[in-house]
This record gives C-alpha cells, sequence and structure tokens, in this order.
C-alpha cells in the first residue's frame, strides 16, 4: 500500500483528505506544521507529500527544500489556497501545484499520476 503524507494545518482540510485517499486505497499519515512533518517522513516514509505552502511554524517553500534534502525522490504536491504562489519560482521545485477544494478529484488525480497509477 502506497502511503501519503498529508501536510495542513486545518483540521477540515487533513480530515477531508485523509477519508478521501483513504477510500482511493492510501495508507494516510497526518501533519500539523512542518516541523512535525520533516519527523514523519523519516518515520512514516511517504511515497508522496501533500504540502500546505501556509504553515504555522516553518513556510512550506523551506519544508519543500528540506524535504528534498532529505529524499529527492518523493513526489510533492504544493497545496493552497492562494493561486498567487503559482508564479513563485520556490514553488517550482515542488511536482505539482493545486489551489484547494473541497472537491477532491484533481487532488486523487494528480496523486495517482505521481504515483504511476494514472
Amino acid at each position: 500500500m502506497k502511503k501519503v503524507l498529508v501536510v495542513d494545518d486545518e483540521e477540515s482540510i487533513r480530515e477531508l483528505y485523509r477519508a478521501d485517499l483513504s477510500d482511493e486505497g492510501y495508507d494516510v499519515g497526518l501533519a500539523v506544521d512542518g516541523r512535525q512533518a520533516l519527523r514523519l517522513v523519516d518515520s512514516f516514509r511517504p511515497d508522496l507529500v501533500t504540502l500546505d505552502i501556509k504553515l504555522p511554524d516553518i513556510d512550506g517553500i523551506e519544508v519543500l527544500r528540506r524535504l528534498r534534502e532529505k529524499n529527492p525522490t518523493v513526489p510533492v504536491i504544493l497545496l493552497t489556497a492562494f493561486g498567487e504562489f503559482r508564479q513563485d519560482f520556490n514553488t517550482w521545485a515542488s511536482d505539482a501545484y493545486i489551489v484547494k477544494s473541497h472537491d477532491t478529484t484533481e487532488l486523487k488525480e494528480t496523486v495517482r499520476r505521481l504515483l504511476g497509477e494514472g
């Protein structure tokens, strides 16, 4: 079973993504902030990470940079409620960029594609 780590400070988003990705057959881990995400990357060993850009402790772009240092091959999907980050050069290090929505169709399709399942 492929593992997906969902990193988001909004509980409703974490739970929505956990439910929908679990229904797709993934083992889903949750992190509420950047520090917890970086710890879980070592213990949970995800096959893919969804990462909110706006986090309470460490900016998501910095978490992305650190994730790439730890394991450059793990796909990372950046998620944000704000579309303007798409123009930020630093977001280009991610494998995909999605504007958050309660419709998780795009997220699920992107996860499948990045994990070679779609």
